[in-house]
C-alpha cells in the first residue's frame, strides 16, 4: 500500500470499529438496566436491542446509492449525525419506548455502504482486499471490546452514560472523517463495493450464496436474542454484579479467539473449509443447547458461553470469505450488500424474538428457539457445495469496446490460474477469480492498462 492507503484504512477502520463500538456497549449490560425503564416489557427489552438492526438493513444500500450521487463523506458524516442524535435520543428517555426509538435513530445512520465506497475509492484496484480486510478486522475487535467494556463503563457512568458517551464517539468519528480520511480524486461505484441492480438479480438467485445469507441472519438473530437474557442470568444465577460481568467476558472471548485462529487457518491453508464451517454451526448448536441448561449453574452458563464464542468467531469470519469465493466476480459488492442486510434483519428479528419468547417461556424457550433455528441453518449447511478456493482479484484493463469485452474475458480466462473474469467495458475494470499458487501474475499484467 501506499502511505495514502494505509492511512485512509486505518481512518476508515476506526471510523467503522467506533461507531461499531457505541452500537454494542449497551448489548452485555441493557436487559438488566431496561427493567428500571417505566413501560418495559421483555419483548419491549429485545425490541431496543435489535431494532438498530431493521433501520440499518432498510438504509444501508439506498444510503450507498446515495453516497454515488452526491459523495461519500456528506453521507458518512450525515449518518453520524444521525446516529449520534439516536444516541442523545436514548440517553435522555426514562421510557423503554423512547429507548426504542433511539436505538432505531442509530441505525438509520447507516454508513456501511458509504464507507466501504470510500475504501474503493481511495484504494487500487489491487489493493483493495486489504483494505477491506482491515475495516473487517477492526469490526470484530469493536465486537468484542464492546463486551468488555460495556459492563465496566456501566458501574462508572449507567447506561445512560454509555448513551451519552456513543453520542461523543460518533462526533469522534465525524472528526476523523472530515480530518483523517483523504478526499477521493474520482468516486466510482465498482462492483467490488457497490449493490448492482443487474448483479442483485443474480445473487438472489444463487443458492449457495443463500445458505450464506441463511447463515449470518441466523448467527446475528441467535446473538442477540442470547443477550436478551445472559446479562439478566449472569446477575441472577450467578450473583455478579453488572460491572463485573466482564469477569466472564474478557476470558471467553480472549480464549474462544485463539482457539479459533487455528481452526480457521485449517479451513483456509489446507482447503477444510466446509467440513470446518459445518463443525462450526455444529458446535454452535451445542452450545445454544448448554445454554438452555443454565439451571445447573453458573459454570455451566459460562462454558456454554465460551462453546458459543468459539463458534461465534470462527463463522463471523469465515461466513464473508465464503461470499467472496462464492460470488460472481463481477457481483461481490452486491453479494456483500444482500449477506449485510441479512446480518442486520438478523439482530432485528433476534432482539423481538427473544424478548417475545422471553415473556412467555422464560430464558431455557430463548435458547430452544435458537436451538432450533441452528439446526434448520445445519441443514442448509450440510447440503452445501464445496466452495471453489480462489481469489478476488480486480485489475484495469482501459478503454474495451462493448462487444470485445467477452473476447477479452476469454483471453485472460486462458491464462494460468484464471478461473474466472468478466470485462466490464464502462470501468475499463476486469472482475477476476484467480487460483493464487497457480497464478502468474506476469502475464496478468501484460492486460493491465498504463499507470
Amino acid at each position: 500500500m501506499t502511505p495514502l492507503e494505509r492511512r485512509a484504512t486505518l481512518a476508515l477502520a476506526s471510523v467503522y470499529a467506533v461507531r461499531m463500538l457505541g452500537l454494542f456497549m449497551i448489548l452485555p449490560v441493557f436487559a438488566v438496566y431496561a427493567k428500571e425503564l417505566a413501560g418495559v416489557t421483555p419483548f419491549l427489552i429485545g425490541l431496543a436491542i435489535g431494532i438498530y438492526g431493521l433501520t440499518q438493513a432498510v438504509f444501508q444500500i439506498p444510503l450507498g446509492t446515495l453516497s454515488d450521487r452526491i459523495g461519500r463523506k456528506p453521507v458518512i458524516v450525515g449518518g453520524l449525525l444521525v446516529f449520534a442524535a439516536g444516541s442523545v435520543l436514548a440517553a435522555l428517555s426514562d421510557t423503554i419506548h423512547g429507548v426504542v426509538a433511539g436505538r432505531a435513530l442509530q441505525g438509520a445512520g447507516a454508513i456501511a455502504a458509504a464507507v466501504m465506497a470510500l475504501a474503493a475509492d481511495l484504494t487500487r484496484e489491487e489493493q483493495r482486499v486489504k483494505m477491506m480486510a482491515s475495516i473487517g478486522m477492526s469490526i470484530g475487535l469493536s465486537f468484542s471490546l464492546a463486551l468488555v467494556l460495556g459492563p465496566v463503563l456501566d458501574e462508572w457512568m449507567g447506561v445512560q452514560g454509555i448513551f451519552w458517551l456513543t453520542a461523543v464517539l460518533a462526533l469522534v468519528a465525524i472528526a476523523i472523517v472530515v480530518l483523517a480520511v483523504p478526499s477521493p480524486v474520482h468516486t466510482h461505484a465498482g462492483r467490488d463495493t457497490a449493490v448492482v441492480a443487474d448483479a442483485l438479480r443474480r445473487v438472489i438467485g444463487n443458492p449457495e450464496l443463500l445458505r450464506l445469507d441463511l447463515g449470518v441472519f441466523t448467527l446475528h438473530m441467535v446473538l442477540t436474542a442470547n443477550f436478551v437474557v445472559v446479562p439478566v442470568l449472569l446477575k441472577d444465577l450467578g450473583g455478579l454484579a453488572v460491572g463485573r460481568h466482564w469477569l466472564v467476558y474478557l476470558p471467553v472471548m480472549g480464549l474462544s479467539f485463539f482457539l479459533m485462529l487455528p481452526l480457521l487457518i485449517v479451513g483456509e491453508k489446507r482447503h477444510k473449509l466446509k467440513p470446518v464451517f459445518i463443525g462450526a454451526v455444529g458446535l454452535l448448536l451445542l452450545a445454544e443447547l448448554g445454554l438452555a441448561e443454565v439451571a445447573h449453574g453458573l459454570w455451566t452458563l459460562v462454558l456454554a458461553l465460551f462453546l458459543f464464542f468459539v463458534a461465534f468467531n470462527l463463522l463471523e469470519a469465515s461466513l464473508p470469505s465464503l461470499v467472496s469465493k462464492i460470488a460472481p466476480p463481477d457481483a461481490k459488492g452486491s453479494a456483500m450488500g444482500v449477506y449485510s442486510t441479512s446480518q442486520f434483519l438478523g439482530a432485528f428479528v433476534g432482539g423481538a424474538l427473544g424478548g417475545a419468547l422471553y415473556g412467555h417461556f422464560g430464558a431455557e424457550g430463548v435458547f430452544a428457539g435458537g436451538a432450533l433455528m441452528i439446526a434448520v441453518w445445519l441443514v442448509a449447511a450440510a447440503t452445501m457445495r464445496r466452495p471453489p478456493y480462489l481469489s478476488s482479484y480486480i485489475m484495469r484493463v482501459g478503454e474495451v469496446a462493448p462487444d470485445q469485452a467477452e473476447a477479452v474475458a476469454a483471453r485472460l480466462e486462458a491464462l494460468p490460474g484464471v478461473a474466472e473474469a468478466v470485462v466490464i467495458p464502462e470501468e475499463g475494470v476486469a472482475y477476476l477469480k484467480v487460483d493464487r499458487k497457480a497464478l502468474d501474475e506476469s502475464q496478468l499484467r501484460a492486460f493491465a492498462a498504463p499507470a
